[in-house]
């Protein structure tokens, strides 16, 4: 079966936007990233994984792209066009294609439209609607790298991102393109807080993953994007495993049995037995359901033992971009990390006592060798699973 390899990567969280700034933050001994703000909620603070690093301009763009989420995507594609564009000059620019995972769009642009419409000074100048169309984010990519392959986004919330990777393999697998730039972005909008917040799914703290005190999610934003190929890279795409539970619009299958059905399929494909994997990179949004049903589909795949974290009390839960900034956190456990540094678990260190009493990174846990094979776990409303397996080749 054709291999599929990850041959460069780039991202930008609330961690930051250098592979030197991140790998301190997943590595550190004090957490960093997520921080307090009213910025989209005046008068309210939260915890909230803001991105700092300065964009590009979108100014150049056409209106319908000319929003924060493609300057995030574009902030994330600079570090890889000279990557890309030796794949463009080698393959033709309609052998490369463009899969992002999306679902904020243009939506705090249009926000603060309606608010301008609302205090009856109408729409600004050169808005255009289409700004919200999930769409024009692999248009904009696309566009800016002058590929003519396949581009199309996946918008199935916040398994996103990682369905973008799997949707690039099959793309790869199947001939039809010898290279994929995939990924997710997603800004922070005030709309998408006040989403969340009417479910009582916002955390004002920083977010507490799998302790008995969680009290909700902290949003972020960010991207991350990849060069994907059939030509061995630093990272191996070995396996990937999706399914749904249509359970409910926005509450997970209690038991996990969809996300154990993601988990097996991903190491099935990658001929990789559960002893083998060495980190799981969770969901973990600390919300109720979530974490306990993820708990359950850990120890029934993986057992108790393999070490696992979330990572989105430092960046916050990005939305379609967490399964592709996560992607790029196991890359960087993956590559340049001879003692196996392990991505830290931030929490309070009180253990749900209803949970599996699963394996949380300590500060300073490290496997005293390489890591060999790391899982990524993606859930999303409406039951939509996706988990990624990546191994160095």
């Amino acid at each position: 079966m054709t291999a599929i390899y990850l041959q460069a990567q780039s991202c930008v969280c609330a961690l930051g936007s250098t592979p030197e700034c991140i790998r301190a933050g997943l590595f550190a001994d004090v957490p960093s990233g997520v921080a307090s703000t009213d910025l989209h909620t005046p008068g309210r603070m939260l915890n909230l994984g803001c991105v700092t690093t300065p964009l590009p301009s979108v100014a150049g763009l056409p209106a319908r792209q000319r929003s924060r989420n493609n300057a995030l995507l574009l902030a994330a594609l600079a570090p890889l066009r000279p990557s890309v564009q030796v794949a463009i000059e080698r393959f033709g620019p309609h052998r490369v294609a463009v899969v992002l995972g999306v679902s904020t769009a243009g939506l705090d642009e249009g926000l603060a439209a309606m608010r301008q419409v609302h205090a009856g000074f109408g729409w600004p100048p050169r808005y255009d609607y289409a700004v919200q169309e999930m769409g024009n984010a692999a248009q904009c990519v696309a566009q800016e790298l002058g590929v003519a392959g396949p581009a199309h986004v996946i918008s199935t919330a916040c398994s996103s991102g990682a369905k973008a990777l799997a949707s690039g393999a099959r793309l790869l697998r199947s001939g039809m393109v010898d290279a994929v730039i995939a990924g997710g972005g997603d800004a922070l909008s005030g709309f998408t807080i006040a989403g969340f917040s009417a479910l009582d799914a916002v955390s004002a703290e920083r977010c507490n993953p799998l302790s008995a005190n969680r009290s909700g999610i902290n949003i972020g934003e960010g991207a991350a994007l990849f060069l994907m190929g059939r030509d061995e890279g630093p990272v191996r795409l070995a396996g990937w495993g999706e399914s749904a539970d249509a359970h409910h619009m926005s509450a997970p299958e209690p038991g996990g049995r969809g996300a154990a059905e993601a988990m097996a399929r991903a190491l099935a494909r990658g001929g990789v037995a559960a002893s083998q994997v060495d980190y799981v990179n969770l969901h973990g949004t600390a919300t109720e359901q979530n974490d306990a049903m993820e708990s359950l589909a850990v120890e029934r795949v993986l057992g108790r033992d393999v070490a696992v974290s979330s990572t989105k009390p430092l960046t916050g839960h990005a939305l379609a971009a967490a399964g592709a900034i996560e992607a790029a956190f196991a890359w960087h456990t993956l590559v340049d990390n001879p003692g196996g540094r392990l991505p830290v678990h931030w929490w309070d260190g009180v253990a749900d006592p209803a949970l599996p009493a699963l394996r949380p990174v300590a500060p300073g846990t490290a496997l005293g060798r390489p890591v060999r094979h790391v899982l990524s776990n993606s859930f999303a409303f409406g039951g939509s699973n996706a988990s990624l397996l990546f191994a160095r080749p």
